[in-house]
């Protein structure tokens, strides 16, 4: 007889590969979005099957962004980070999870937040509030 305390699962187990990144993804120094390429770069070996990403994709406490030094508007800055993210998971064949922060120079700055309004994100791929566990993400206070 089997055994009733250990239930057999009703599909075989299968290996899941998640990649988890928190922004900010530029260097102190400037805005050319060095780090998300060479995270872009570990998707691209890797091929993993969800990649969710933390904001701040444009962070806002950024000394470029703080001083307005930016050499275009704060939403075409992000809309080129989105579409550079876009590209490099789709490609990778991944699932991409995208996922706001407070610190994101060009989206609401309320708790809890909305989603990112992103229409050209493929069908397959979210954007999803934040946050969207029971606690946030990017910082978790122990009591």
């Amino acid at each position: 007889l089997p055994n009733p305390f250990s239930p057999q699962p009703l599909f075989p187990p299968e290996q899941r590969m998640v990649l988890l990144a928190c922004g900010p993804f530029t260097p102190s120094d400037g805005v050319a979005f060095e780090p998300l390429s060479d995270l872009l770069e570990v998707v691209a070996r890797d091929r993993p099957d969800v990649c969710i990403l933390f904001g701040p994709f444009l962070d806002a406490k950024h000394e470029q962004v703080e001083s307005c030094q930016l050499l275009s508007s704060f939403s075409d800055v992000f809309q080129l980070c989105l579409r550079t993210i876009i590209e490099g998971t789709s490609s990778a064949g991944c699932q991409l999870v995208l996922v706001p922060s407070l610190r994101d120079v060009s989206h609401d700055f309320v708790y809890p937040q909305p989603p990112f309004a992103l229409p050209d994100l493929p069908k397959e791929d979210r954007a999803v509030p934040a946050p969207e566990f029971p606690f946030s993400p990017q910082k978790i206070d122990s009591q």
